[in-house]
């Protein structure tokens, strides 16, 4: 069964260790020599640092102090530990070397996959607001940089675990007694393991108050809300919400706060309290019973604890980060391993013959009633059909339908008599060539805004033409870099931005650019006054003179240029025939048409008077 979004609750029980194989798995797919570099690196560093430099040289040195050891045998020892400290040096150097190049790619590699994975997800998906909340997580891995600092965790861990090991066999050496007062120090892993899961089901409380916190700071700057912004009273409710969700996030850290505190003095008295006072106590008993005699034990030990300190403090600070970041990845892992409800077919749609939709019924996901009832309706190749009705008829819903965004609930689909479900869901939409109601410009080039690509210069010429044909072209001509200009200043101060109109007329050229079978065109003239909306209907019939077209509209003077109507109203087909026809029957169609015609001279008498 398909993988549906559902909200992660706070006692979802996550597989650390699996995660943890995952996280690392996932970083070393995008570049295999990252994490090694980063642990050998850190390895290195915590050895050298924290055992050569902090023991066992100290050792060697007090000794010869002591006369235990000859100056010959130091010189050796010096000489020895320098050429460490070149091995060391020359390994952080190669490894800060490789993990700049490394996590680049792994940024560019894992940002490729999120937006890939987001851009092929069903279209109900952004209806549910799981979804946002899961992807939302997703991404934290990548702003938040998380995959770098699991890394970093990762190696700490490593390194400092060989470090504990060989600091240990040092003080063991010396005297096993300290060992009794370094056996609390295991408690402090599972403490800093149950720390980090209570902050991760922190964290994961205030997602939601989080997404709703980005949204009020992003609406501020998107240029479309900022005129409703300055002339009405609106932002006081976003602003609102933004409080809310703020106060909520502080109602969650106080909840959470007297747990983490408590377990933050367990983790001081195991993890230091104990270790430090014992061991110190044990090792100032012996230098006192031994009449201060053996200077380079005691201050061994001294140095040994403290790094024992350290290590211990990073290995259970770097379970805890990890285990944080396990959970984290696990977002990530069901992000990526979400499957779609709508699966593709293998069959390959060949050129197109007929469209039917037969007993078609469909209900949105959470909606509580079917957004169209029993619909039947047939297109034949060549066909020139207009899907009429007042807004909410359920015309945009059989487009969504058509191109598979969603699988009907009842009935069936047919292309050329065949269940659209049985073919590859990209062969099939490739027939199509659509403009949608809520069409969109991106801050890209006009070029690349009509052909969806960079273009050859034989296709920036089909471009313009495309251009020509929607009536844009004089106004993109105009431009600064004519249609090399990108639409907007986000990213281009010398970008432009176009009207309502002149957007709609450049999404319309990208269907006169493309090849297609059918064209849909929902709403294709919403922001153009009459004399436009005629000239691109002019345009529209020669570019499709021996294709098949489906208008959607509410308007009806594409209904009039129609074969055939369907009058939709209440999810279902009310009326079908042609403009003649349905005249004749006087029912629907007709009150509609008379209305709007009346209408459109009444506009036009205000307009010459």
């Amino acid at each position: 069964m398909p993988r549906r979004w559902v909200p992660v609750h706070e006692d979802v029980k996550v597989p650390v260790v699996k995660n943890i194989w995952y996280a690392a798995k996932t970083i070393s797919q995008a570049n295999a020599l990252v994490i090694p570099a980063a642990v050998i690196a850190q390895t290195a560093t915590e050895v050298f640092t924290l055992f050569f430099q902090g023991v066992l040289f100290l050792r060697i040195l007090l000794n010869i102090i002591q006369g235990n050891l000859t100056f010959e045998y130091f010189a050796r020892m010096l000489l020895l530990f320098f050429g460490v400290g070149v091995v060391y040096e020359a390994i952080i150097i190669a490894s800060d070397y490789l993990q700049n190049i490394g996590w680049k790619r792994v940024y560019k590699a894992l940002n490729n996959r999120i937006f890939e994975k987001a851009s092929k997800v069903d279209i109900s998906c952004y209806e549910d607001p799981a979804f946002y909340d899961a992807y939302q997580r997703a991404t934290e891995i990548l702003t938040n940089s998380i995959y770098m600092a699991f890394a970093v965790d990762l190696s700490m861990l490593l390194g400092d675990a060989i470090a504990l090991v060989l600091v240990i066999g040092i003080v063991t050496s010396i005297d096993p007694m300290y060992l009794i007062f370094l056996a609390p120090v295991a408690i402090v892993f599972a403490v800093e393991i149950a720390k980090s899961k209570l902050m991760y089901k922190r964290d994961l409380s205030m997602t939601t108050n989080n997404r709703i916190k980005a949204y009020s700071q992003r609406t501020v700057f998107l240029k479309e809300f900022s005129k409703d912004i300055r002339t009405s009273n609106i932002f006081s409710v976003i602003l609102r919400r933004f409080d809310k969700a703020v106060t909520d996030n502080i109602r969650i850290i106080k909840t959470y706060g007297v747990k983490l505190f408590l377990l933050s003095m367990v983790y001081s008295i195991f993890g230091e309290f104990i270790p430090i006072v014992g061991t110190y106590s044990l090792a100032s008993y012996q230098f006192i019973q031994n009449n201060g005699s053996d200077i380079a034990g005691f201050s061994v030990v001294l140095s040994s604890i403290n790094s024992v300190r350290q290590t211990t403090t990073g290995i259970s600070d770097s379970l805890a980060e990890l285990t944080n970041m396990a959970l984290y990845f696990q977002n990530l892992h069901d992000f990526f391993d979400y499957e779609s409800k709508v699966v593709p077919g293998e069959k390959m749609a060949e050129e197109f013959e007929t469209l039917e939709f037969r007993d078609v019924s469909f209900r949105y996901p959470s909606a509580e009633e079917d957004a169209l009832r029993h619909v039947n309706l047939k297109i034949n190749k060549g066909e020139t059909v207009a899907l009429v009705g007042v807004n909410g008829a359920g015309k945009t819903t059989l487009v969504k339908l058509l191109l598979r965004f969603y699988d009907v609930t009842e009935g069936e689909i047919l292309y050329n008599g065949v269940n659209i479900k049985e073919y590859n869901t990209d062969s099939l939409r490739r027939r199509f060539a659509t403009v949608f109601q809520d069409y969109k410009t991106f801050a890209l080039s006009v070029y690349e805004n009509v052909l969806c690509h960079e273009g050859t210069e034989e296709e920036r010429a089909i471009a313009e033409q495309a251009l020509r044909q929607s009536g844009v072209w004089d106004k993109v001509a105009s431009l600064p870099e004519g249609a090399d200009t990108v639409l907007t200043r986000e990213f281009d101060e010398n970008g432009a931005g176009l009207s309502g109109g002149e957007t709609q007329k450049t999404a319309v050229a990208r269907m006169f650019a493309r090849q297609f079978d059918i064209a849909v065109l929902d709403e294709p003239s919403s922001a153009l006054d009459p004399i436009a909306e005629y000239n691109m209907y002019e345009n529209l019939i020669k570019a499709t003179a021996d294709k098949t077209v489906i208008y959607i509209s509410h308007r009806l003077s594409s209904a009039v240029l129609s074969d055939k109507i369907f009058v939709l109203g209440d999810g279902t087909v009310l009326e079908s025939g042609t403009h003649s026809e349905l005249m004749e029957q006087g029912g629907i169609y007709a009150e509609m048409f008379t209305l709007q015609a009346s209408r459109y001279r009444d506009e036009e008498v205000e307009q010459y008077a």
